[in-house]
């Protein structure tokens, strides 16, 4: 039988493939278990070698990790649960020497919490193609990174493309927040959740996350997913996601 945290990895990774491949610089390959996902953005998780499975295949983890090292700069390894000692010295010769923890949260779509009410959709919209620079740097100044550290990732027609959709709150000339929803395997998962330092605080991160989650359960999605960081984990926790695995990360640090 398929435990949540099967089926919800399964879901990730079809998303991560779907990304690599319409985003303008995409590149994915595949060898036996193991993944290479490159998108030429300038943030590790963004280009990563990875297994699909809780147990890695090291030789084709490897293969993949020196694809991925040649074309992108800032990058990483990925593994679903505690790494062992064969991941971690496979990272440490590849030069990837810090080592994190990704939780992954999911839930089934009814289990979701809603604000009581009906949440405030006029401070969220849409945004497609046309709009992908704004989008790009409003992400990238939610998160405070260089303004280029996305790239042309979400150039071309990638935010025209069924099943991804991309959110914006505040003003059309100066945004506040951003949000990415990718319907995969009858789920979403929600992604670039990322509110401007200034406009922090007044519940944005849950109105932009509840309008990703309320159009991916309008579309058909019965479960819901997203890697949590520390600063969101307790928001999407008190959302109803639960913790159902967490995965293991090298990269090379600043």
């Amino acid at each position: 039988m398929t435990t949540t945290a099967e089926r919800m990895a399964a879901a990730y990774f079809d998303a991560i493939e779907l990304l690599c491949r319409v985003t303008p610089k995409g590149w994915y390959a595949e060898r036996g278990t193991a993944r290479a996902a490159v998108t030429h953005a300038g943030i590790p998780t963004m280009n990563a070698a990875y297994d699909t499975t809780p147990e890695p295949d090291i030789d084709s983890l490897d293969e993949m990790a020196t694809e991925v090292a040649r074309q992108a700069g800032a990058w990483s390894i990925m593994v679903r649960g505690e790494a062992g000692n064969e991941v971690a010295d496979l990272a440490a010769r590849h030069g990837l020497a810090r080592r994190s923890d990704l939780p992954l949260l999911a839930c089934a779509a009814d289990d979701i919490v809603f604000r009581q009410g009906e949440a405030p959709r006029t401070a969220v919209r849409r945004v497609g193609a046309a709009e992908s620079d704004l989008y790009t740097e409003a992400l990238a100044r939610g998160f405070e990174v260089p303004a280029d550290a996305f790239g042309s990732l979400f150039g071309g027609g990638l935010l025209d493309t069924e099943p991804l959709t991309g959110y914006l709150t505040g003003e059309s000339g100066r945004p506040t927040g951003t949000g990415l929803g990718i319907r995969t395997r009858s789920a979403v998962g929600v992604f670039n959740i990322a509110v401007v330092p200034a406009a922090r605080r007044r519940g944005l991160g849950r109105t932009i996350t509840e309008a990703v989650l309320r159009d991916g359960v309008a579309a058909g999605a019965d479960a819901v997913y997203l890697h949590a960081s520390a600063m969101g984990r307790p928001l999407y926790e008190s959302m109803g996601l639960r913790h159902v695995e967490t995965w293991t990360v090298f990269d090379a640090g600043s």
